[in-house]
C-alpha cells in the first residue's frame, strides 16, 4: 500500500486502545463506536501487514510487532500534537504605536480585527507623538499625523468642523460657550473661523487641551464647544453625544496614516493586520 496512504486518523485509535487493551473503553475515550474503533485499528494493521494486537477470549493483547512499534509511535504522535499546539497557540504580535487622537477612529476597527483575524494580536502603544522612526523604535506599525507625510496607506485627512454637547441642541447664544483648544494655541480654532464669512463668532473664553481626544471628550461633558476632525467624531455624532453647530468642515492639509516596517518577517500577519485595519 502506497506511503501516501498511512491512515493517520487511525493512529490515535491504536495508541488510545493499546493503553486500555479494551475495545469498549477506547471508543468511550475517543467518543466512537467499538465497531468504528475496530474498522480504524484493521485500516492500520492493513496498511503494516501485520497484526497489532492479538485478540483472546479475555481481551486483547499487543502483537510483538505491535509492541514493539508502540513507543515509536507515541512519541511521533505526541511530538505532532505539540507542534500543532505550538502553532495553534502562536498569535501573530503586532506592536502598533498610534497618537491618542486617533484613538476614537481605531478602537471600533481593532474590535472588528479581533473578530476577523483573532490570531493577530496587537500591542497598542498610545502616544502624543505623531511619528514614528522604525530604526530606532520596537515597532512594527504606527499611525502617523501631519503634513508632510505621504508613506503607506492614507486612512483620512484632516477636516476640522466644531462640535458640542447634545445637551445644548437648540442653543442660540453660542459665543457664550467656552471654546475647547485640542492644542495649546488657537491654530484650529483660527483656522476654521478665518474661512468662514457667516459665523459671527467671538473668542472669549477659551480652555486648552493636549490632543483633540481630551477636548472631545471635554465637550461631550458639557465644558464648552470644541474643534474637533469630523472624521473622529462621526461615531459620537451618530450616537447623539456630539452635534455640529454648523455643516462647515475646512480641511488642514493633515492627514492620519498607516505605515508599517519593511521586514520580511511575519509578512502573512503584518498582511492580515493591514487588510483588518483598512477593510472597516
Amino acid at each position: 500500500m502506497p506511503h501516501r496512504t498511512l491512515p493517520l486518523n487511525a493512529i490515535d485509535a491504536f495508541l488510545v486502545t493499546a493503553r486500555h487493551l479494551n475495545l469498549t473503553h477506547a471508543a468511550k475515550e475517543l467518543c466512537l463506536t467499538q465497531g468504528a474503533v475496530s474498522r480504524k485499528i484493521a485500516a492500520l494493521e492493513n496498511w503494516f501487514g501485520f497484526p497489532l494486537f492479538e485478540r483472546h477470549a479475555r481481551g486483547l493483547h499487543l502483537s510483538p510487532q505491535g509492541s514493539a512499534l508502540l513507543p515509536e509511535l507515541r512519541s511521533a504522535f505526541e511530538h505532532l500534537l505539540t507542534v500543532a499546539g505550538q502553532a495553534r497557540a502562536q498569535q501573530t504580535l503586532v506592536r502598533l504605536k498610534a497618537p491618542t487622537c486617533a484613538m476614537r477612529w481605531l478602537i471600533p476597527r481593532l474590535l472588528h480585527l479581533e473578530h476577523d483575524y483573532p490570531d493577530v494580536q496587537i500591542a497598542l502603544t498610545t502616544t502624543t507623538d505623531h511619528g514614528v522612526n522604525f530604526k530606532t523604535e520596537p515597532y512594527d506599525a504606527a499611525i502617523v499625523f501631519g503634513t508632510h507625510f505621504n508613506a503607506g496607506d492614507l486612512l483620512f485627512e484632516e477636516a476640522l468642523t466644531p462640535v458640542m454637547g447634545a445637551m445644548f441642541a437648540g442653543l442660540s447664544a453660542l459665543s457664550n460657550l467656552t471654546l475647547l483648544h485640542p492644542t495649546r494655541d488657537k491654530t484650529d480654532w483660527s483656522l476654521w473661523l478665518a474661512k468662514q464669512e457667516d459665523v459671527p463668532f467671538a473668542m472669549k473664553k477659551h480652555q486648552h487641551f493636549d490632543t483633540m481626544d481630551l477636548a472631545i471628550t471635554a465637550a461631550i461633558q458639557g465644558l464648552g464647544i470644541a474643534i474637533a476632525d469630523e472624521t473622529l467624531v462621526e461615531e459620537d455624532i451618530r450616537a447623539g453625544r456630539l452635534l455640529r453647530p454648523w455643516s462647515h468642515s475646512v480641511k488642514t492639509g493633515a492627514s492620519y496614516r498607516l505605515v508599517m516596517r519593511e521586514t520580511g518577517d511575519n509578512a502573512a500577519g503584518m498582511a492580515a493586520f493591514r487588510e483588518g485595519l483598512l477593510g472597516h
